[in-house]
């Protein structure tokens, strides 16, 4: 018989995770200007950043209710993630003006944050696809089935 391997969620979510940093990274490379015009939230229509809101409160909710782990980096660095995620969904809700506010900052630079989800999504997508194997993947014995 042999032995399967089994991804933990950990590696699964940093996985789904890497893979949307570095799709946004991306699209902020390509559509510079786009993501230019959504960061500013000009002429934002009320009902969609709710809807924004909601996305980022389940996506965070849902990674911190199945990993709410400390022990790993990238164990941390997920949770983290989620954390994140959950809390821009809570303000977005809570404090939609206030959180607009914030986006309006001259300072935010696409390219600069297109660097910063592309090297995000490498770094735990290196962790979690080459490095995963050892340190979080479980190694188990298939059950004998008696029945066939």
């Amino acid at each position: 018989m042999k032995k399967q391997f089994f991804l933990d969620r950990t590696v699964i979510i940093a996985r789904i995770l890497s893979m949307y940093l570095l799709v946004t990274g991306l699209g902020f490379l390509i559509s510079d200007g786009y993501y230019s015009k959504m960061i500013t939230h000009s002429d934002s229509d009320p009902v969609l950043i709710n809807l924004s809101g909601m996305v980022h409160f389940f996506i965070g909710a849902t990674i911190l209710t199945v990993h709410f782990l400390w022990k790993k980096p990238l164990q941390i660095i997920v949770t983290l993630l989620g954390l994140m995620f959950f809390l821009k969904g809570i303000f977005l809700i809570a404090l939609p003006e206030l959180t607009l506010q914030i986006g309006n900052n001259p300072a935010q630079n696409t390219w600069l944050m297109a660097v910063g989800f592309i090297s995000a999504g490498i770094i735990i997508g290196y962790f979690s696809y080459f490095k995963s194997d050892k340190l979080h993947n479980k190694k188990i014995r298939p059950t004998q089935n008696t029945r066939d």
